[in-house]
């Protein structure tokens, strides 16, 4: 009787329906990244359809919240939105009284959370002040500090509750902001080194909110090699490795794919994801918790993957919801602002002056009245066609919303200048070498034909005649010969030099590292800059001729010219003929 009641007693302390059961919590996170103005499922500068926007995740993310519950969906968005299509130039500088077209889009997908991006910082404190007054959409950047409060500028992290799980969201962005973008669109900030600032705020998250799960929204990359002025541009990994407490890194900036876990510090599993740029893609990342009776997680299950969209048809309710927004930006981008006599293309501007170049170096000297002027394709494959000019086509011409400035540079800095230009531009050909454009690999194929640098650093020259050695090393390449005036060109002699903004603070370190300006001086060296963005006087000024005329202005080429027409010719047939695939961005 003693080993019965025993026994009886044991099957009922341990039995399943009495003992603490445990229970799993299921959610789905769904993040967006340099979505780039890319709302709908067209493109306003090429006006053709498109295979990305949002108004097609709209529908990915209705059918996930209908199938799983709003409860059990998170949605997030990297940054990088306001710059790129004119959806979101026309609301940034052309319509500045209507609600922002991405603050209404947040709110009405119910983002709950973005963090911000370089390219939004770009567009200055009117734009993305005014974006964040009007969303209720948290925007993240625990690094951008208020040089007054000393405090985060904008949020540093946000709580989100659903399903039963209660994550964390810390948002860091690329520090190097200085490197590229005037001061005056970031004024009364600083820019924190993300692993610095992490260290920071994790164990705040931690003892603060204690939450189940903590995500890194960082609008920053996964190569930490690259760095910018003193700045580590892509510091994701870093953090995510360097930093225990991190149990998804979502990634952003550097417009790349990208799937892995890799194991921090401490031995904890850190998943990291990027599904690139202009809403082709979304990462997914599924989270399963699993806790006690009395509540303690004993369990976290997460995996990620990236998801194309492109089959997902646009959101009949996201397309009417926008139609009349839609309809102001098509009035605006198919505007005639005048008429152009010949196809300008970028593909020439890889391989000898081309008309394409010659117009926008004729444009910026106008506008500036400097001396020379220093540009770069900044599209890697793009076109006008002969016809009519629009708005359209100058978003074509000008893919950033750079201002000009007119800088002052010896003429010894112009030469060190183009050496570093040319020198991430093209290779030195030897016998064993026969290519000219400088690879990503050193057998290049029609598949695999990536530059091994971007092509908005392959900057020419204009006001200046002058050669290209290809077959000389960085320093030997460049030998100017004279103004395009006649002039002499003196090394010692100062130059006002027509150039862009982005490349005037030190983007691209052709001036700091080529010309060796140091960043500090560079503020000192612009002598004037335009007020608004270069675009914006490239528009007016067509407005103003009516006709383009194009012209190739010959004052620059490649030598030995049998030698540099040879493997032109070669690396033109891998970049551009119907056998390659355009792999660039």
């Amino acid at each position: 009787m003693h080993r019965f009641l025993i026994a009886l007693i044991s099957l009922i302390l341990f039995s399943p329906s009495i003992m603490s059961a445990n229970h799993t919590q299921d959610i789905k996170v769904i993040y967006t990244t340099d979505v780039h103005g890319n709302f709908f499922p067209y493109d306003y500068i090429t006006l053709s359809p498109a295979q990305g926007s949002l108004a097609r995740i709209k529908s990915a993310i209705d059918s996930l919240r209908d199938a799983n519950g709003d409860e059990a969906i998170v949605l997030l968005d990297n940054g990088d939105i306001l710059q790129g299509q004119p959806t979101v130039y026309y609301f940034n500088y052309i319509d500045t009284q209507s609600p922002h077209i991405a603050s209404e889009i947040y709110d009405y997908m119910k983002y709950d959370a973005v963090t911000i991006g370089n390219h939004d910082i770009e567009t200055g404190h009117n734009v993305y002040d005014r974006v964040r007054q009007q969303t209720h959409t948290p925007i993240l950047g625990a690094n951008v500090i208020d040089r007054t409060t000393k405090k985060p500028y904008f949020e540093p992290y946000t709580v989100i509750e659903k399903n039963g799980i209660k994550i964390a969201v810390l948002g860091l962005l690329t520090p190097a902001i200085p490197a590229w973008l005037p001061e005056n669109l970031w004024a009364g900030m600083e820019f924190e080194d993300m692993e610095d600032s992490a260290r920071r705020w994790i164990p705040a998250i931690k003892e603060r909110e204690n939450p189940d799960i903590i995500i890194g929204l960082f609008h920053s990359g996964h190569d930490a090699s690259k760095m910018t002025g003193d700045y580590i541009e892509n510091a994701s990994v870093e953090v995510a490795r360097n930093i225990p407490g991190f149990d998804i890194v979502l990634m952003g900036h550097d417009h790349q794919r990208y799937l892995d876990t890799i194991t921090d510090i401490s031995g904890n599993s850190v998943h990291l994801l990027n599904p690139a740029n202009n809403a082709m893609a979304v990462g997914v990342v599924n989270i399963s918790v699993t806790r006690d009776g009395d509540g303690n997680i004993i369990s976290k299950k997460i995996d990620s993957e990236i998801a194309d969209i492109s089959y997902f048809k646009p959101s009949p309710d996201f397309m009417a919801r926008f139609s009349s927004e839609e309809l102001k930006v098509r009035d605006f981008v198919t505007r005639k602002i005048g008429t152009v006599t010949e196809t300008l293309s970028t593909q020439d501007a890889y391989f000898g002056p081309s008309s394409f170049m010659s117009l926008l170096h004729r444009l910026q000297l106008k506008i500036s009245g400097a001396d020379i002027s220093f540009a770069a394709p900044l599209s890697y494959d793009a076109e006008i066609r002969k016809g009519d000019l629009h708005v359209s086509d100058m978003f074509t011409l000008y893919k950033y919303e750079n201002m000009l400035y007119t800088m002052e540079l010896t003429g010894q800095e112009i030469k060190d200048y183009l050496e570093e230009a040319y020198s991430l531009w093209t290779r030195q050909i030897t016998d064993k070498q026969k290519h000219l454009i400088n690879f990503y690999n050193e057998k290049p194929s029609y598949s695999d034909n990536r530059f091994r640098y971007p092509t908005y650093n392959f900057d020419s020259a204009a006001g200046i005649n002058y050669t290209v050695d290809v077959t000389g090393p960085k320093g030997e390449k460049i030998r100017i010969h004279e103004m395009s005036s006649g002039a002499p060109f003196d090394l010692d002699k100062k130059y006002l030099v027509a150039i862009n903004s982005y490349r005037g603070n030190g983007g691209g370190d052709l001036l700091t590292k080529g010309a060796g300006i140091p960043h500090s001086e560079l503020s000192r060296r612009i002598v004037r800059s335009t007020e608004k963005d270069l675009r914006y006087y490239l528009l007016k000024t067509i407005e103003e001729e009516g006709t383009v005329r194009p012209e190739t202005d010959f004052n620059w080429h490649f030598i030995p010219e049998d030698i540099a027409a040879k493997a032109a010719a070669i690396d033109r047939e891998l970049l551009f003929s119907p056998k390659s695939q355009k792999n660039q961005k």
